[in-house]
């Protein structure tokens, strides 16, 4: 269910690390939770951005949830699809529904992150307590 390749957030953020570029997004455990979603307001190029902080805000019909960085750093691409076509994310939150790609200015950061199946565990407490 979780994909190995990827890290994981106690945030329910994934992570794709290719040399100093993070891609992430959402996991699909925190897209179900979400439910419908109906807007997401995303960060600018450029923007500045630190592990742990909120830098964009998702919507859903019964909520509205914060996206915080995996990594601190400069947000290096943005996902501008999702601006007109959020339900992209509950569509393929794993690919397609990347939302931004982070130039990390500390690799030593990435050790934070969990292994999809230390995520599972969490997800599964999570799922518990929701």
């Amino acid at each position: 269910m979780w994909p190995p390749e990827l890290k994981y957030t106690k945030s329910h953020e994934w992570v794709r690390v290719e040399g100093d570029i993070v891609t992430m997004g959402i996991t699909e455990f925190a897209v179900k939770h979400l439910s419908d979603l109906v807007f997401i307001d995303l960060p600018e190029v450029g923007q500045a951005v630190k592990q742990g902080e909120s830098f964009a805000e998702i919507e859903s019909v019964k909520a509205v949830a914060d996206v915080y960085a995996a990594v601190t750093g400069e947000v290096a691409e943005v996902n501008e699809t999702l601006s007109d076509e959020v339900e992209t994310i509950s569509g393929d939150c794993y690919g397609k529904g990347w939302i931004v790609k982070i130039k990390m200015s500390d690799a030593s950061e990435v050790e934070s992150f969990m292994d999809a199946d230390a995520y599972a565990k969490h997800a599964e407490a999570a799922g518990e307590e929701a």
